[in-house]
């Protein structure tokens, strides 16, 4: 039998990619590819890649989702798709589909100008947290608690000049105790949610923040599953804030690291995303050759 032939984009090698291509290629009946988003290239009037499926852990935002793009218009499955790549590399994006779906999250302001965003702080009210359109790892974040911080760091967005420092991206500020919750949801279930606790207000493991086991309660297992339907996430980490009485979202990642998560709860990220993309070419070859033998019924009742 053929082995089904896995493209693995990515931007660098970091411990979760690591572990998801050892787990990958362990397995006899994948051939593993590997696609870094700074050699591949395109020729637009190519027929196909051969692939049967293409996994997306790329966090380069431009590179992957044009990559991403361009595989599915030659009709090459992706996970995540460009779909989903481009509503959780976005924040902006990212509210505005929770809003749609009406999944709580903290109170959201956006401005396009220094003008509008100091007004839009001054009428959420202090602390309130500045954080970029784009990015990710926790950087540029910027708790700001009150009017004279608030125009120190918009003037100097605004001197930095960049597209993305246009976009002003405003967050009420959530106090958590310390800690948030990364849920990982794979395949439509909520496998594993640890906490991410930290003595900075910023808890992301990229930053320090240390990760211990976090039962799934059906109450987080169903935020956490609306968020990834709101997103079409297939494998995505989600990130919640408690509150009294329920919990926020606060991000959506479709390229997550789980390291953490994993360590801290046991479950084996890495084999459970390796199981799904199997059964997804699985699912793929039994309709594509469902397909053939309809097609095939129908050229003999023709003759």
């Amino acid at each position: 039998m053929a082995k089904m032939r896995i493209g693995f984009l990515y931007s660098l090698i970091r411990p979760e990619e690591k572990l998801l291509i050892k787990e990958l290629q362990s397995r006899s009946e994948i051939e593993l590819i590997l696609l870094d988003d700074r050699r591949i290239e395109f020729d637009i009037a190519a027929d196909d890649f051969g692939f049967d499926l293409v996994l997306n852990r790329s966090f380069n935002q431009s590179a992957a989702l044009n990559a991403v793009r361009l595989f599915e218009s030659l009709g090459t499955r992706c996970i995540s798709s460009a779909h989903t790549a481009g509503i959780c590399g976005d924040k902006v994006h990212t509210s505005a589909v929770l809003r749609a779906a009406g999944i709580q999250q903290p109170d959201v302001r956006v401005a396009f100008s220094e003008k509008a965003a100091l007004s839009a702080i001054e009428k959420m009210g202090y602390p309130v947290v500045l954080k970029p359109a784009v990015g990710s790892w926790g950087r540029l974040l910027s708790k700001i608690n009150d009017a004279e911080s608030a125009m120190a760091i918009l003037q100097h967005k605004k001197a930095l000049g960049a597209y993305h420092h246009t976009i002003y991206y405003i967050k009420k500020y959530v106090e958590k105790r310390g800690r948030d919750i990364r849920c990982i949801v794979i395949g439509g279930e909520c496998v594993a949610a640890s906490y991410r606790t930290a003595d900075h207000w910023i808890t992301n493991v990229a930053r320090g923040a240390i990760s211990i086991p976090c039962a799934v309660t059906d109450e987080i297992a169903e935020i956490a599953l609306a968020a990834a339907k709101a997103v079409a996430g297939e494998i995505v980490g989600i990130d919640l804030f408690e509150i009294p009485g329920g919990y926020l979202v606060n991000e959506i990642n479709h390229t997550l690291e789980f390291k953490g998560c994993m360590t801290a709860t046991g479950c084996n990220i890495p084999a459970r995303i390796t199981d799904f993309l199997i059964g997804q070419v699985a699912v793929q070859n039994t309709k594509r050759n469902g397909n053939v033998q309809t097609a095939i019924r129908e050229i003999r009742q023709t003759v």
